[in-house]
């Protein structure tokens, strides 16, 4: 009777695995991004492996710190689009994948990936 149940639970998750879609989970790599910290010292951000298809608002630059964050970079395998506000509002600029970057005068609070 166990073996039967245990069959059975493999099975359930077998299928509910398969079932999941596994490609638009994460976007693989590293995003990066430096800003000035409330207190007035340089620091830098970064995500690795984010979300695809989220809104993330980025540490430390969101609506405490009156500074954006600026230069990021984008080596992960995804698209990116960084905003100037949180919840990703405000103007929008694509990063591609892998190499997309751009200076510090590109200022950024949010991004998604996808």
């Amino acid at each position: 009777m166990r073996l039967r149940s245990a069959v059975t639970a493999v099975l359930g998750a077998a299928l509910l695995l398969a079932a999941v879609p596994g490609s638009a989970s994460a976007a693989s790599g590293q995003f990066r991004y430096s800003y000035v910290t409330v207190e007035g010292d340089e620091a830098s951000g970064f995500l690795n492996n984010p979300p695809s298809g989220r809104c993330i608002n980025l540490h430390g630059v969101g609506q405490e710190n009156p500074q954006p964050g600026h230069s990021p970079q984008n080596r992960t395998d995804a698209w990116a689009t960084v905003f100037t506000g949180t919840d990703c509002e405000g103007d929008s600029y694509r990063l591609r994948p892998h190499t997309g970057g751009a200076s510090e005068r590109l200022k950024v609070r949010s991004v998604i990936f996808g």
